[in-house]
């Protein structure tokens, strides 16, 4: 009988989609509310502080800003902010167009035009082309999306957010705790929007926050967000004084977080330093063994970013795309689960502006050209350091084997 030892190939057995469970600090602090009955943010009796201002108020501590609004998902706060800056139906927006659907889906809502803002190797704002962009439209705001964890050139984007006269909004969805020469991702613009949602660096389910130092600002966000004029019991907002124009002006978008919601991500705050550096280990464990690979390129981390990396990213720009459906399908056999975002119909948690249909279609020809080639992984905390080698040699196996010759 012959004696077959050809090695098996290498295989990963983890969940790229299973989260860490929550904290039991969390568990207990949530199952208080409920035996409490009391989940509206404003049930309260008067004088008392509930889980929602408490959690705003660590939260602007935590990022070092005035104000925090917890909301029903960073979706929403990305509406209120815009709203709040005074965005008005057929205003033209900024923003970049490598990014997930929920930002130009914001701009659509509150009736905006997006101006979609190339982006360079780095997967980063292309700032010369904003500033042409900025330029030829006229556009007052830029929407900027650090977009699955690459921190924008903050020093570039904000001469050009000043000697063009914008209004700068952060998504901060992918960069909870990152810093650009030691300023917090967020705190560089008129308003800040951040995501709880599953995926994210904390998890609610679904949930997000605005953060802001201006009080008129905060003031019409809390509005909008749905106070029913009970602002004077918000706890963690601007004086009661803020909001003498705005209780008249601005909709209730009923878009308040809940105090289950709030609860649940107390413990979590207390954790995520922690977590950020759980998860860097994770990102530069896959990256250094990719990094080796000639065929596959990866982004630069500039050194005035401090990142979070929750998620990695990298192209192999000799690839087609039979190629790239090639690579995805044999990781997949092997245990790994990528993404990719050179598909022009939406495909799970990607998608392209060729199908955001709801928006005009705009020539970019230079941000195409590198998402034709860009792949994208989770780095959940289910996964051990040593996972993570593993992911990264089957992910180098596969591109060595299928890149042409040298």
């Amino acid at each position: 009988m012959p004696d077959d030892t050809r090695e098996l190939p290498l295989a990963f057995h983890g969940s790229f989609t299973q989260q860490e469970p929550l904290p039991e600090a969390a568990i207990e602090a949530v199952a208080n509310v409920m035996r409490s009955g009391r989940l509206h943010r404003y049930n309260l009796a008067q004088g008392e502080e509930g889980p929602v201002s408490e959690l705003e108020r660590a939260y602007a501590s935590w990022q070092g800003t005035e104000y925090c609004l917890a909301v029903t998902s960073g979706g929403q706060a990305m509406q209120i902010a815009l709203r709040a800056c005074g965005v008005k139906p057929g205003d033209k927006i900024l923003t970049n167009a490598f990014t997930l659907a929920p930002v130009p889906g914001a701009i659509e809502a509150v009736g905006g035009q997006s101006i979609l803002v190339e982006i360079n190797n780095e997967l980063r704002l292309d700032v010369d082309d904003l500033a042409e962009k900025a330029r030829q439209s006229g556009a007052r705001y830029l929407l900027l999306s650090h977009m699955r964890g690459h921190l924008c050139d903050m020093d570039s984007v904000m001469r050009v957010v000043e000697s063009a006269g914008l209004t700068l909004i952060e998504d901060c969805a992918h960069t909870m705790g990152a810093k650009w020469s030691g300023k917090r991702s967020g705190n560089f613009g008129h308003a800040a929007c951040f995501s709880t949602q599953t995926y994210k660096h904390m998890n609610s389910g679904e949930g997000g926050f605005l953060t802001t130092d201006d009080p008129e600002l905060a003031a019409r966000a809390t509005i909008l967000s749905g106070s029913y004029m009970l602002y004077a019991r918000h706890g963690a907002g601007p004086d009661e004084k803020e909001f003498a124009d705005a209780r008249l002006n601005m909709p209730n978008c009923s878009a308040r977080m809940d105090a289950v919601r709030a609860a649940m991500l107390l413990p979590q705050l207390d954790e995520l330093d922690a977590n950020i550096d759980r998860w860097n280990a994770r990102y530069d464990a896959v990256s250094q063994v990719l990094a080796e690979e000639s065929q596959i390129a990866m982004p630069s981390r500039p050194h005035q970013e401090s990142m979070v990396g929750s998620s990695i990213q990298f192209r192999l720009p000799w690839a087609n795309k039979v190629d790239c459906e090639t690579f995805l399908a044999r990781a997949a056999d092997r245990g790994v689960e990528v993404k990719w975002f050179g598909r022009t119909e939406p495909h799970g948690f990607t998608s392209s502006h060729h199908s955001w249909e709801y928006i005009p279609a705009q020539p970019l020809p230079k941000t195409d050209a590198i998402m034709s080639t860009l792949f994208d992984m989770r780095l959940p905390l289910t996964f051990s350091v040593e996972d993570c080698v593993v992911i990264g040699r089957i992910l180098a196996e596969i591109s060595r084997d299928m890149a042409p010759a040298p």
